[in-house]
């Protein structure tokens, strides 16, 4: 599978270099925050990552909800236990738990099809920022950070009427954005299709920290840095 680019294995633990961690980003999900880049100060991998390393090791069930519990930092190996348990646990060899599952249904181990979902989904979850998140952020008149524009990936579930799929793709449903004081709880969702069926819905959650008024003039500077950064990247490669 096109993953083996974007991890290594070591005593049967996968570790996920800052170098890899930065070119699924940006190769696979279209995704420039900073926070993925190698000499980042709070670098982490990208959530989209364990998800797919999951889907590749487990294969795509009907149900699943996949809640991180934490940011996976530099060298730390993850241990993806041998299990078929309807909830399974990723942890570092630091004991700390990063990412759990709960799963139902059918499960289906076609590395093709596991293959074509996870681009679909990486590729929609990537243009989370600036493209969905600034037009809510502008709707509610709040805005993260701009000094730190850090924001959380809290869970992902996904509801499929069918683990049969041919050419999955996914769909923007709706946006929605519940402020409570400086902390924020965005939803995404989306449609699962095929051949313009609908196959199922999932939704994506993200916790904004640090709210403040919003100010169009400080969000047009961290949008801009965020497209400078995809320029160099792209220059360079």
């Amino acid at each position: 599978m096109f993953l083996r680019d974007f991890y290594k294995l070591e005593d049967n633990k996968t570790l996920v270099s800052p170098d890899q961690a930065s070119n699924f980003a940006k190769l696979i999900a279209d995704d420039f925050n900073p926070i993925h880049d190698p000499d980042a100060k709070r670098f982490c991998v990208p959530g989209d990552l364990l998800f797919s390393l999951f889907l590749e090791k487990y294969g795509l069930s009907q149900e699943m909800c996949f809640t991180f519990a934490g940011m996976v930092g530099k060298d730390v190996l993850l241990h993806f236990p041998e299990s078929d348990e309807k909830r399974i646990s990723i942890t570092g060899d630091n004991g700390k738990e990063y990412l759990y599952i709960d799963r139902r249904g059918d499960t289906s181990h076609n590395m093709d099809l596991i293959e074509r979902f996870v681009k679909s989904y990486v590729a929609f979850s990537g243009h989370t920022f600036p493209h969905l998140l600034v037009p809510l952020m502008a709707e509610h008149n709040v805005m993260i950070n701009p000094a730190r524009p850090l924001v959380m990936y809290e869970s992902m579930s996904v509801d499929l009427k069918s683990v049969d799929l041919t050419e999955p793709s996914l769909e923007l449903s709706d946006t929605s954005l519940k402020v409570n004081g400086k902390r924020g709880d965005v939803a995404i969702t989306f449609l699962v299709k095929c051949d313009d069926e609908i196959v199922g819905k999932g939704v994506k959650k993200l916790l904004l920290s640090g709210l403040r008024e919003f100010d169009q003039s400080q969000i047009d500077q961290v949008v801009e840095s965020y497209s400078e950064n995809k320029m160099k990247y792209q220059a360079g490669a």
